[in-house]
């Protein structure tokens, strides 16, 4: 018992360089940078957003969803000093529900991978080093979760159940962990399993969650967080659509105030475009964003591309 310990503790020490030279790697790929640059800048957003509220901003003027006005709704307010990116046609300040939106969506973002790399990481895993009936059971059912597309799926699951942030995220990283990203994982599997020293390290005593542990899953972290920013995308994308068909129980999102815009009449009508832009906008650079360090660790995934 005590020497399982000790070659875990081992295990994990070792793990730390190898995550060293990824970065180094990393921080050669501009593509790599320009992604984290994004990301940072709406984390900054998000972080700001209560800051403003509790020195800065009169929380009256300023809460990204004050209480609906009598009907019909004052017209949204342009840009001004008092609000920069205006006011939608309810008077609530489009500036701050950005930012409350960017918190959301990092969020239901980060939610999401994580469920999605653990959940994909240790079936892929130990889908490829047990097989038998484990393996059999976890690709089949990759198989249905590929052939029915996520939204299709999330508006099934909206009408049963009230989607709220939190779950959105449970939901996206389960369907994105168990379908495509679990087959990639365990393709990656198989091929580090057939190495001649995880037959030396079981022929020397080695367990099978020792093996697993040392010299399987190290292997997989790059592929698993390469899909990892793949799936942040994938969720604010999912998020913006569900909002925007009034789907999502949140307090504010990018999809939320895009279907404010819908339903006021304003969403084709270029004079107000503080309504749409902003949120549009934010939407296409934070997944865009992702998917550049997506890019930036594929290249640590495929060492080919590096050479070109």
């Amino acid at each position: 018992m005590t020497e399982t310990v000790d070659r875990s503790i081992r295990s994990i020490r070792n793990f730390f360089p190898r995550l060293g030279g990824w970065f180094s790697l990393f921080r050669e790929s501009r593509i790599g940078v320009i992604g984290v640059c994004g990301i940072a800048f709406f984390s900054l957003l998000a972080l700001l957003h209560p800051i403003l509220l509790g020195t800065v901003w009169d929380p009256k003027m300023y809460d990204p969803l004050t209480p609906s006005l009598p009907h019909p709704p004052p017209n949204p307010a342009p840009p001004s000093a008092d609000h920069w990116l205006g006011t939608d046609p309810y008077g609530s300040d489009v500036l701050s529900q950005l930012m409350h939106g960017a918190g959301s969506a990092l969020l239901l973002g980060t939610v999401a991978a994580l469920v999605t790399v653990i959940l994909a990481t240790v079936v892929g895993a130990a889908a490829a080093y047990y097989g038998g009936l484990f393996d059999a059971v976890f690709m089949r059912l990759a198989d249905l979760i590929l052939m029915t597309p996520m939204l299709v799926i999330l508006i099934f699951i909206s009408t049963f159940f009230e989607l709220k942030l939190l779950p959105l995220a449970v939901w996206i990283g389960v369907f994105a962990g168990l379908g495509g990203t679990v087959l990639v994982v365990k393709a990656q599997a198989l091929a580090v399993k057939n190495r001649a020293y995880i037959d030396a390290a079981r022929a020397n005593g080695g367990s099978s969650g020792y093996i697993l542990l040392r010299h399987i899953i190290p292997h997989l972290a790059p592929i698993s967080l390469l899909y990892m920013m793949f799936t942040v995308t994938e969720a604010v994308f999912s998020e913006a659509v569900l909002s925007y068909f009034g789907l999502i129980d949140a307090k504010m999102t990018w999809g939320m105030m895009i279907h404010s815009a819908a339903v006021s009449g304003y969403l084709l009508r270029p004079e107000v475009w503080w309504l749409v832009l902003p949120a549009g906008a934010s939407i296409t650079l934070l997944c865009s964003s992702f998917y550049l360090v997506g890019r930036a660790l594929d290249g640590i995934v495929h060492p080919r591309l590096r050479a070109r």
